[in-house]
């Protein structure tokens, strides 16, 4: 009973490839002499690696000697063979490379309110970049609270979020990117608009109205709310701002978001040198994800962008 051998060639490595490729351009060049100046190295190496892939395919692929160089009938094959896949290669290089040149997909991304108004516009470049790089790129902005994005992102509706950070999440992945300074405002015609801040008691400030956020925030942040008797509260920035414009309360907000309202003369800070507190910003993916072309070039693009 008669066995079969089994296949020389097991599978196709690195270094197989590589040898194909040199006795793909022996074959072009009709011989070792004519391809040593397209492969920059001797006849002699030339040979040993042609040694080597015949030795590893099992097969004798080409005659050398004083006669020249010919292939064999097995040399002709595999040469055909090689063709095709030293193509296929190249076609699936040039294939991804065209994924990075242009992008497609989705990005969704989950925002805090009042980050457009932020100096550094970091989002807002790198979600340019994003686009320059794949035009067909489908960008969906979800606004919502921070504790929602955080939820959208591990349960994955969405692939990143930018949030205030009040602590690490187990499973999310947090970049920095800001730091962000809330003041203590109040509006016109509240009780306070036109007291001195020499002459504003801690008492005094502490026993008005105030606004309570309902999101996670550090403890220094927190400390500044209890300090505060809150008889509102809003699940967002632009809630507490609405409640702060009526007049009615005073209330934390960013100060580049309220620096509007400041100018045009409708609200004031309480006290700023002492009623403040600073949050980082960051964003944020999921631990463990699947890789995203457009995810990790808009999240290379937030690392760089200034």
């Amino acid at each position: 009973m008669s066995t079969r051998r089994p296949d020389p060639l097991a599978q196709v490595s690195d270094f197989e490839i590589r040898l194909l490729r040199i006795f793909r351009s022996v074959v072009d060049c009709g011989g070792f002499s004519a391809a040593e100046s397209v492969l920059g190295i001797g006849r002699s190496a030339i040979s040993l690696h042609m040694s080597d892939l015949e030795q590893r395919l099992g097969l004798r692929l080409c005659q050398r000697g004083r006669a020249g160089f010919a292939l064999t009938d097995e040399g002709r094959e595999v040469y055909q063979s090689a063709q095709q896949l030293l193509g296929a290669l190249e076609t699936f290089r040039s294939e991804v490379n065209g994924l990075h040149r242009n992008l497609r997909g989705e990005l969704n991304i989950g925002l805090t309110d009042n980050l457009v108004t932020l100096p550094y516009m970091r989002i807002t470049n790198a979600l340019a970049q994003l686009k320059a790089l794949g035009p067909d790129v489908r960008i969906n902005i979800r606004m919502t609270p921070p504790s929602e994005v955080e939820q959208g992102v591990l349960g994955g509706s969405l692939q990143v979020g930018v949030v205030p950070q009040a602590g690490s999440l187990s499973g999310l992945d947090y970049l920095h990117l800001y730091h962000e300074r809330s003041l203590l405002y109040c509006a016109v015609g509240h009780p306070l608009f036109y007291v001195d801040d020499a002459q504003l008691e801690d008492a005094r400030l502490n026993d008005q109205d105030a606004i309570a956020p309902t999101f996670r925030l550090p403890a220094e942040a927190q400390a500044c709310y209890q300090a505060l008797n809150c008889t509102a509260s809003a699940s967002d920035r632009e809630g507490m701002a609405f409640l702060i414009l009526t007049g009615r309360y005073i209330g934390y907000l960013p100060d580049h978001y309220a620096e509007v309202w400041l100018k045009e003369g409708r609200l004031r800070a309480l006290k700023p040198a002492s009623r403040h507190y600073d949050l980082s910003l960051a964003a944020v993916t999921r631990k463990g994800r699947r890789p995203n072309l457009v995810l990790e070039s808009f999240l290379a693009a937030l690392a760089t962008t200034r």
